[in-house]
């Protein structure tokens, strides 16, 4: 099966090649205004991420190769992997035997692991895809666990700067985990200090905290921090994911923030409960949301999520790996993570993994990177709930957004656009399909009714001033 999906895959490929296929290696800065990245060249990025902890650890190379070129055809920027897994990373082998240290020393790193690693790296660049490295999980350095020190830390992190210098990598510290002591804060300090030492400071680097938990509230002022990183998680449906933003957006010294693990498709709601049965699963919706809610909030980027994937979830007869054993007795499905119940494969393609490329289409169809989040636009609108609305608008008056997750009508000013004639369209994040509107002076109070609405039906509009020629995204009705 895997076998025969890379070839549909491959050949696929070969029809809709990337566009961003790296010739060189790009790296990444932050823009101007320090709420956005951007190309060394001045090009915006779009942090378009995916979590894939166990990549490194549980898929071969084909394997590897068919998840990458699935995820590059749909439009992501970033693979979020990670090198020490949380599975079992230091004691269980990858697909070809090898542990990724001596010993289960940092400062040994095994060279037989990291050849597959580079392959993987290689493969991402070819693609045209970052990948967003975290170098451990937080298992394995936090809550008095041994494998990490200062100084192996710092070696570590040395080793791994040197090795892919030259390769698209963000650099995400963390792994699930949040800062609790001085002890901790000094390993990741350290780590850090490696990387910067190892690639010349090259790469940006973030810190992925536990969930729902922020960067932040212990790293902001961390030199090496280029921008924060939050995690809303996974423990009910209406989560506002733009109040991470918020929080973030007022920080001094300014610096983007995005998401980088909301909740998962398919993954059960309720997180925590101990008492959850698996039955109620997130679902695309959920994930749109998620990410709308953040975007116009003024993160820089979005990280989906699904159940099946980050673990690279395949059925079992009996048996478990690494810790899973507590959460296979929560949910019953042998070999399964919080309650996998799809082989990764056939996830790849579930409905919020295609419309994150709708995602990524809109945002790229505008200068995003002057976008401002401001509630005030809305006069009259759902402010609070799941219905909640958001809304942003450019610095320099030439678009405004609005997102409202149940297709609820809504009252604003239209002088928001600083422009004689403004141009109005809906677009319809399920199918990246935009209805224009109609084209009309730019001024007064008005109403507008999305075409369709209750949980599901989610819309934007989208009002931008008609003489500067911006592309409708995705498909134009």
């Amino acid at each position: 099966m895997i076998r025969r999906l890379l070839c549909l895959s491959l050949i696929a490929a070969l029809l809709f090649a990337p566009a961003n296929a790296f010739a060189v290696a790009p790296k990444l800065k932050l823009t101007e205004n320090r709420r956005y990245l951007q190309y060394e060249n001045g090009k915006p990025f779009f942090y378009l991420g995916d979590t894939a902890w166990e990549l490194f650890h549980r898929l071969n190379r084909e394997e590897a190769t068919l998840y990458l070129t699935n995820r590059a055809q749909k439009g992501f920027t970033v693979i979020q992997a990670v090198v020490l897994a949380q599975l079992g990373g230091l004691t269980v082998p990858n697909p070809y035997g090898d542990l990724p240290l001596a010993g289960g020393d940092p400062a040994k790193p095994n060279e037989a692991y990291f050849r597959h690693v580079d392959f993987i790296v290689n493969k991402a660049e070819e693609l045209g895809l970052f990948v967003g490295m975290l170098p451990t999980w937080g298992s394995h350095w936090a809550l008095g666990k041994a494998a990490f020190n200062p100084t192996n830390a710092r070696s570590y992190g040395r080793f791994l700067g040197a090795r892919y210098k030259d390769k698209p990598i963000i650099w995400i510290l963390g792994g699930d985990r949040s800062i609790s002591n001085d002890a901790e804060r000094a390993i990741i300090d350290a780590m850090a200090a490696g990387l910067t030492e190892g690639d010349g400071g090259t790469h940006l680097k973030t810190f992925h905290p536990i969930g729902p938990g922020m960067s932040s509230i212990k790293l902001h002022d961390a030199p090496w921090l280029d921008f924060n990183m939050f995690q809303s998680s996974h423990a009910a449906r209406d989560h506002d994911t733009g109040l991470y933003v918020e929080t973030d957006y007022a920080l001094k010294p300014v610096k983007p923030t995005l998401d980088g693990e909301p909740r998962y498709e398919g993954i059960p709601v309720g997180f925590y409960n101990r008492n959850a049965t698996g039955i109620d699963r997130f679902d695309d919706y959920d994930v749109r949301q998620a990410a709308y809610w953040s975007l116009l909030a003024g993160a820089c980027g979005y990280t989906y999520g699904n159940n099946n994937i980050w673990q690279m979830f395949k059925p079992v007869t009996s048996g478990s790996v690494g810790d899973s054993n507590r959460m296979r007795d929560l949910f019953g499905l042998p070999g399964s993570i919080i309650g996998a119940n799809i082989p990764w494969h056939e996830a790849l393609d579930h409905p919020g993994a295609f419309q994150m490329r709708h995602v990524r289409r809109l945002f790229d169809a505008l200068p995003f990177t002057k976008l401002i989040p401001d509630q005030t636009l809305i006069l009259n609108g759902p402010t609070t709930g799941g219905a909640k609305m958001r809304a942003a608008r450019a610095s320099d008056g030439s678009f405004a957004m609005f997102y409202t997750p149940r297709g609820e009508s809504f009252t604003l000013n239209k002088n928001v656009i600083k422009a004689d004639q403004q141009r109005q369209y809906w677009f319809d994040p399920r199918y990246g399909i935009a209805y224009s509107i109609k084209d009309q002076d730019n001024w007064g109070i008005q109403t507008f009714t999305p075409p369709t609405s209750g949980r599901g039906n989610d819309w934007l509009l989208v009002l931008t001033d008609a003489a500067a020629g911006f592309k409708l995204p995705g498909t134009a009705q």
